[in-house]
């Protein structure tokens, strides 16, 4: 049997609580580290915040959230609601048109029992598709190949994601 190795997947897996090993969560941003490109933030607006995925399925996988943090999406307020789901809106247009998409994922998954892998605080995923972009690597190498760092996807996106339109 062949073995890749990924051992960078250690800090998730050791992870402390929702907090990536920082005892913090990934999606509560601190105004000393917005400017922090490990923080892999694209967009910061008043409600909600938006950053690549730092396992992503595909180059160009966001995660949009409000930067309240809650597990429940009916805690939220009208406003954070509003501005949550304008934000999916203008991460899905900011995909298209840098990474050229024919498809998209968009979803939540609330609970651990859904599939949740940060349970306490919501969040939603916008994951690039292409035709074509599966491959055997995933199901049999439990292996993914991104021709893209995390760093330069954050570079293009924060280029595109630009101010949140009511």
């Amino acid at each position: 049997m062949d073995r890749i190795f990924s051992p960078w997947r250690m800090e998730y897996i050791l992870r402390e609580e929702a907090g990536g090993g920082t005892g913090r969560c990934v999606f509560c941003v601190a105004e000393t580290d917005r400017e922090d490109p490990e923080r892999l933030l694209v967009g910061l607006y008043p409600n909600t915040v938006a950053l690549l995925n730092r396992y992503p399925y595909n180059n160009g996988h966001v995660l949009t959230a409000p930067r309240r943090h809650t597990a429940n999406l009916w805690d939220l307020e009208a406003e954070e609601l509003r501005e949550l789901f304008s934000l999916v809106s203008l991460g899905a247009r900011a995909l298209a048109q840098e990474y050229r998409t024919e498809g998209m994922n968009i979803g939540m998954n609330l609970g651990k029992a859904a599939g949740a892998g940060i349970v306490d605080h919501l969040h939603i995923h916008l994951v690039p598709r292409w035709a074509g972009d599966t491959n055997f690597m995933t199901p049999v190498q439990e292996t993914r190949v991104l021709p893209e760092s995390l760093l330069e996807s954050r570079r293009r996106l924060s280029a595109v994601f630009g101010p949140l339109h009511p």
